[in-house]
């Protein structure tokens, strides 16, 4: 009886002790969530624009600074795109119509001997039947056989010549066209040079002979490279909408397929300079796939607004 009595007086002390134990922990939890959502939200909504308030001694711990802008002028520039070409195509046609060009060479050798076969025959023939009507018959055959394969070689060759025009234009056309390849067609044969097709807008001027332009791989940082005028392209880009054109460059750096960047100076788009605030690329914030800087407004507010990076300084 005194034994279960001290067990039983025992156990009641235990759990007084954990009810004890258990509310100043139930307590400090309560405390906690209750700090968590006294903390003050810095992000609000004012007049459609995302501000940010941040107390002095915030931004000093946070280390932001802020500098006063300058207004600037800015250069104008026409942005272009392009695209390195593939010529496998233009070598393909150019090999074919050289092909077709050799078979109606040989083919037209044939028909001059056909040709003398035939006349021989025919006037021997009326020469009191010196040979008989069917070896006659037989000459004029092939005389005629021939006429024919002089004629299908110079359709072939003529289609292959109006199908580079159609695709790669008359200037290249008329390139690949010569037997003896030129200086030019040569470094693009060897890939001393690439053909990069330049997308320039709707309104632009036809670029002259002998102008030049600065072509960069999209999304580096590499030297600009010098790509000079060749002609006009009948191609089109399915990317973009504009005026073609087709420019030359060394192919130390650009591969077929490459995308470029281009910069045009001077052009009757761009000749007069825009005014405007230069920011530090150290206070572009970039999110959501945009880029954004923060106004300060007051001691303790900073406002976002979305900023433009096509006119890099």
């Amino acid at each position: 009886s005194d034994v279960c009595s001290s067990d039983l007086f025992l156990i009641i002390v235990l759990f007084w002790i954990l009810v004890f134990y258990g509310k100043d922990e139930y307590d400090a939890y309560n405390q906690a969530q209750e700090e968590e959502v006294a903390t003050p939200n810095r992000v609000s909504q004012h007049e459609g624009a995302t501000t940010v308030t941040l107390s002095q001694q915030a931004q000093t711990q946070s280390d932001i600074r802020t500098s006063k802008v300058s207004t600037s002028l800015h250069q104008n520039t026409l942005a272009a795109l392009g695209n390195v070409l593939n010529i496998d195509s233009l070598i393909e046609l150019r090999t074919r119509y050289l092909n077709a060009k050799a078979n109606a060479n040989i083919a037209r050798a044939s028909l001059a001997n056909s040709q003398q076969d035939f006349q021989r025959m025919q006037a021997l023939n009326k020469d009191d039947k010196n040979v008989s009507d069917h070896a006659m018959l037989v000459a004029q055959a092939a005389f005629k056989a021939d006429q024919a394969k002089v004629q299908a070689a110079e359709t072939e060759a003529n289609n292959l010549r109006d199908t580079m025009r159609q695709t790669w234009g008359s200037v290249l056309a008329d390139e690949a066209s010569k037997e003896n390849v030129s200086p030019a067609l040569q470094s693009l044969l060897q890939h001393r040079e690439v053909l990069v097709l330049i997308t320039l807008p709707l309104d632009s001027a036809t670029p002259k002979a002998d102008e030049s332009i600065s072509i960069t791989p999209t999304g580096t940082s590499t030297k600009a490279i010098q790509a000079n005028y060749v002609a006009a392209s009948p191609q089109t880009d399915a990317t973009i909408q504009g005026r073609t054109f087709y420019y030359r460059a060394s192919a130390d750096t650009l591969r077929a397929g490459m995308r470029v960047n281009v910069q045009l100076k001077n052009t009757p788009q761009n000749e007069k300079a825009s005014a405007g605030i230069a920011v530090p690329a150290s206070a572009v914030v970039w999110y959501g796939g945009k880029a954004w800087v923060y106004k300060k407004q007051g001691k303790e507010q900073f406002i976002r607004l979305p900023i433009s990076t096509d006119s890099p300084t």
